[in-house]
């Protein structure tokens, strides 16, 4: 009899978080930014209640649920709740943050905390109506 398949589980996990932002390229001009961000380009900037879904996957032993929860306020809460991603973020002055972006920031961070290979994808809900999902691995080839 040959032995029972191995079972794959993702575990995921979903955390909320208040931030504003203004979405403006440096590189462009404020005309420029007006015509691609419309009213998202706000010299005042504007704010959204996030939602974050992180999925873990693994193989015989599901993770923690105590350890993700603490990976997940190191690598989201802290450095993202209540705060002005431009400004309180330094990985923003550079890099403009539309939601594809604040998921790439929150990839990267649970990258560093959680065991190689289990971070599946990340899951941002801007809205109830707009969500990104990004997949580390996926990437844009250039011509």
């Amino acid at each position: 009899m040959a032995p029972p398949a191995a079972r794959l589980a993702r575990v995921s996990r979903a955390v909320s978080f208040s931030a504003c932002h203004r979405l403006h390229s440096k590189s462009l001009s404020d005309e420029e930014n007006l015509k691609l961000f419309g009213k998202c380009n706000n010299p005042n900037g504007h704010g959204h209640n996030y939602r974050g879904k992180e999925l873990y996957t693994f193989s015989g032993m599901v993770i923690n649920l105590t350890d993700l929860k603490e990976y997940m306020q190191e690598a989201i809460l802290e450095p993202l709740d209540h705060k002005n991603l431009d400004k309180d973020v330094p990985y923003f002055a550079e890099v403009v943050s539309t939601t594809e972006n604040i998921a790439v920031f929150i990839w990267e961070n649970l990258k560093k905390l959680l065991p190689m290979g289990t971070l599946y994808k990340v899951k941002v809900y801007e809205t109830d109506q707009n969500t990104v999902v990004y997949k580390g691995e996926e990437t844009i080839s250039e011509k």
